[in-house]
């Protein structure tokens, strides 16, 4: 299993954990996802033959929380 962190700009609502964690954890591939809320970051475990860090990001993008690193 790969890791991979992004950074986002800041989250203004708890809903928006389950909300990035729902979409991202649904995706093939994705052994597991957590975001800290408090330092606005996504931490993905995931199969590097399944998915790639590119389209983790471009999904969280897609659901509004620009990636910032």
């Amino acid at each position: 299993m790969n890791t991979v962190k992004f950074q986002l700009e800041p989250l203004t609502c708890p809903s928006c954990i389950k909300r990035i964690e729902g979409k991202v954890g649904k995706m093939e591939g994705v052994e597991e996802v957590k975001v800290l809320f408090s330092s606005n970051k996504v931490k993905a475990g995931y199969d590097k033959n399944k998915v790639t860090p590119d389209e983790l990001k471009a999904v969280i993008e897609k659901l509004g929380y620009p990636v910032v690193s």
